[in-house]
């Protein structure tokens, strides 16, 4: 017990007697902040501090990476460790993909002899979470970015470090995977130099999986990313970087400091609402949540304060004290533009009330996601819900039912559509079944956008292929190296429900593509809808070009006919246009053989029974339900060539 005060010394062996154990099996984390001999978590240097992400292209290896620096230091004992240690959610391991930008803490003892604090966000790779990349990019100074030296530069390794560019970022380039035979860092180098414009001469020659040349990264942290900047004594200026929602503690807020001192106990001001909250609890993730007394400037860590309401937190606000607080907001995050618009009903309505606090709590903790109510003559009510794509709305839905225990109805997807009336208004459509009386609409305009997409050369022709019969229009065509990198204009619609898969498929995995929104154009437009057994079903209502319309309608009454299961009545399936039908299937009844017991007599017996199961299935269908299985709404909807 040698260098702690009398104090801390019979602290400790009050604590060491009380719960039966001895000082030599006494936790580390049941000290306060000032006597672990770890370095303080307040009292740090900002020339100590390096804050940090990990940006790259989907499997170039952030996650595994994040895992080795973290075992590097030993923040984390070895006999805990696991792969991807920062994906915490069952489906992020699921599916093998970053769904959430975790942040984790770390002490590095450099070779200077000097003990930095690190901390590291280590972010998604799919476009449909940029959001939570570009959010990340806003709490730190610099970022580390991953290229596979195998694969090379990929459409969202573009994406990702633009977003870090525009956020002033220090970057320093890591090739890893340099343990594949098919590794080449010196061509993936002069690519990172052509195409992304980053000198790459002393790029950090990395294998995340075998922990070869992770030193090397770590003092490339220390002695080439920036220290943050701040002011002790200022008043407290703080940057909500993310909130979510915990049943024990009620609102967790993810916080980077950057002017000033945030104290257990002190009362403060959240800037966008007013609301004033007292300081209950102060940590830092290790990855662990640990409790401290206090964040000072530069640093990244978390606060409870009882918060009940899940609206009193919006991710990008700014928090100061409620007293000698600072008067001007920092200027926050860019707020995230939903792409993909769909339905979102339980399917037992008692559960509306539980489905509404479950998407409460979850927007909380997903910033890109947007939702309002909305009711459906065929679901009752539900929520319209806005997505940044289809993998995004996936893994809503999948938390949704696997967090919260309900069990959903997902109506198409669609996007937002302009619509110009005749009287000269313009509306936004959000849900194809809202659409008005075409007598009184005088144009329709749908959302663009611009796609980049990297592929082999000998797959060229089937992704020119793919593009144009998504009424595409090629906008240029380079090469880099033996891959080619297409731009092409392409309606949204046409883009948001299967394209990726489709592109995978034709490609056989070896393309990557990303996309941005550009604008709006005029185009022959039309509603379809979907009648099962005369009824129209607003869920399947969607928005498809005229001259396609035939064949899109064909292709989903047949996939229906398949989906639908058979009934004691016949059901005719259709797709219309207006009052015009365009295509229709008809799902034959299941038979009961009512003239099994006949036995023997005239025809004129079995033909009166026959006669009158005719009957019974004609009031059937006029009165019967059909009910259509949760997976024909989204397997009804995707286009196979």
């Amino acid at each position: 017990m040698k260098g702690l005060s009398c104090k801390s010394r019979k602290a400790l062996l009050s604590a060491s007697c009380n719960n039966g154990r001895s000082f030599d099996n006494f936790e580390l984390s049941t000290l306060t902040p000032c006597q672990s001999p770890s370095i303080s978590p307040y009292m740090t240097d900002l020339n100590k501090i390096r804050n940090f992400s990990i940006v790259a292209h989907i499997d170039h290896g952030k996650s595994t990476l994040a895992d080795r620096l973290i075992q590097e230091t030993g923040t984390v004992k070895e006999r805990d460790m696991q792969a991807q240690l920062l994906d915490t959610m069952d489906i992020e391991r699921e599916r093998g993909i970053t769904i959430k930008a975790n942040t984790v803490r770390i002490d590095y003892k450099a070779d200077d002899g000097e003990t930095y604090v690190l901390n590291l966000i280590d972010t998604p790779g799919h476009v449909d979470f940029a959001y939570e990349v570009s959010r990340s990019m806003r709490a730190v100074e610099g970022s580390l970015l991953v290229v596979d030296s195998s694969q090379g530069v990929e459409a969202q390794t573009l994406a990702n470090v633009y977003q870090a560019i525009d956020a002033d970022h220090d970057i320093v380039p890591i090739l890893n995977k340099i343990d594949l035979p098919a590794s080449d860092c010196d061509r993936v180098a002069e690519q990172i130099e052509d195409v992304i414009g980053i000198d790459a001469t002393g790029a950090i020659q990395v294998s995340a999986k075998t922990g070869q040349g992770i030193h090397e990264t770590l003092e490339a942290i220390v002695h080439q990313l920036p220290a943050p900047k701040g002011v002790r004594d200022a008043p407290l200026k703080a940057m909500l970087v993310d909130s979510w929602y915990d049943s024990y503690l009620g609102v967790i807020v993810l916080v980077r400091i950057i002017d000033g001192v945030l104290k257990k106990g002190d009362r403060i001001r959240m800037m966008s609402n007013n609301s004033t909250h007292l300081v209950e609890r102060i940590g830092v993730f290790r990855p662990e949540r640990e409790v401290i007394d206090e964040l000072g400037p530069g640093e990244i860590g978390f606060l409870t304060a009882s918060i009940k309401q899940v609206r009193d937190t919006r991710v990008g606000d700014t928090i100061t004290t409620e007293k000698q607080g600072i008067t001007e907001a920092l200027p926050g995050f860019k707020p995230a533009q939903p792409v993909v618009f769909c339905g979102l009903f339980p399917v037992d309505t008692a559960l509306f009330e539980d489905l509404r606090d479950a998407i409460d709590k979850l927007a909380l903790n997903d910033a890109s996601f947007s939702f309002e109510m909305e009711t459906s003559a065929a679901l009752g009510f539900g929520f319209r819900c806005g997505f940044l794509g289809l993998l995004h709305l996936e893994v809503i839905r999948d938390r949704i039912e696997r967090e919260y225990d309900i069990d959903l109805i997902t109506t198409a997807p669609s996007v937002i559509y302009h619509i110009h009336m005749r009287d000269g208004t313009v509306l936004d459509l959000h849900n194809p079944a809202d659409m008005p009386d075409m007598t009184h609409v005088d144009h329709l305009e749908e959302p663009r956008i611009k796609a980049t997409i990297l592929v082999p050369d000998e797959y060229l022709g089937d992704v020119l292929k793919l593009c144009q019969d998504r009424r595409g229009a090629q906008i240029d065509l380079t090469y880099a190296g033996s891959r080619a990198m297409v731009v092409y204009d392409l309606p949204l619609n046409e883009v948001v429900f299967d394209f990726y898969d489709r592109l995978k498929s034709v490609t056989k995995g070896y393309a990557s593509f990303d996309y941005q929104m550009t604008d709006y154009q005029q185009d022959y437009l039309v509603k379809m809808s979907i009648l099962v057994n005369d009824e129209p079903v607003d869920a399947l209502s969607t928005m498809v070009h005229r001259d396609r319309a035939e064949a899109r309608g064909r292709a989903m009454v047949e996939k229906l006919k398949d989906l639908i299961p058979r009934h004691m009545f016949k059901i005719p399936i259709q797709a219309a246009i207006g009052g015009k039908v365009i295509a229709r299937e008809t799902l034959s009844a299941m038979r009961k053989d009512v003239t099994a017991k006949c036995y023997g007599g005239d025809m004129s017996r079995k033909r009166k029974l026959l006669d009158k199961q005719k009957k019974g299935k004609k009031k059937m269908r006029q009165f019967g339900q059909v009910n259509i299985p949760q997976e024909a709404f989204i397997s009804a909807l995707k286009m196979d060539n």
